[in-house]
């Protein structure tokens, strides 16, 4: 994640890689907007490309403070070596001896737990 570190001037800006990311973000963005919601404003097409300023001049100043996402190439590597994840949950001697609570007045065992009606 983040580690504390100050601003490096020579540290590299993946450039290509901001703004491929904001390319496709941005078209798919502007394609939604023209053909699915018929927003046939320009104003909102020039927030599009602002925003894609924004978030490229973001990307650049976090990685000049070091911060590196990592890639989807990356990601694989990671996930094909670690080891596989336990998907479901087995109660162990102790939880399956452990006695159940009593029922409350939230819990009961009855047909229902609504309160009856009081009768006037």
């Amino acid at each position: 994640m983040f580690r504390r570190m100050r601003w490096d001037s020579s540290r590299p800006v993946p450039w290509r890689r901001l703004a491929r990311e904001w390319a496709v973000i941005g078209g798919v963005v502007a394609f939604v907007a023209y053909f699915i919601t018929h927003n046939h404003k320009v104003a909102s097409y020039v927030g599009i490309v602002f925003a894609g300023g924004v978030y490229i001049g973001f990307g650049a100043m976090f990685a000049k403070f070091g911060y590196e996402r990592k890639t989807l190439k990356q990601l694989r590597a990671e996930s094909a070596a670690a080891p596989p994840r336990v998907v479901g949950w087995r109660p162990t001697a102790s939880a399956a001896a452990r006695a159940r609570p009593a029922p409350t007045k939230r819990t009961s065992t009855g047909p229902s737990n609504r309160p009856s009606k009081k009768k006037r």
